[in-house]
């Protein structure tokens, strides 16, 4: 794996990790006063990782299939 690669998927999952743990607070602080707080809020952090990866994924490919911005001659060059 070249370096670009490994500092896009260091970028991946860094933001990943900053995302789910924001959620993860957020939803603390809607359910603090909940004895299942924690558990609450980590389900709800999971949860929204796991759709949101999802997400990211068809968004990623619809944006591969699309030209939309793009320099023609260079996208039919690659």
């Amino acid at each position: 794996m070249d370096a670009s690669k490994k500092r896009h998927l260091a970028k991946t999952i860094t933001w990943r990790i900053i995302a789910s743990v924001t959620t993860f607070i957020l939803a603390f602080l809607f359910f603090k006063d909940d004895q299942h707080a924690v558990t609450k809020a980590s389900g709800v952090a999971i949860a929204e990782a796991a759709i949101k990866m999802v997400l990211y994924y068809f968004h990623e490919r619809a944006w591969y299939k699309s030209n939309f911005g793009l320099d023609k001659s260079k996208r039919n060059s690659q």
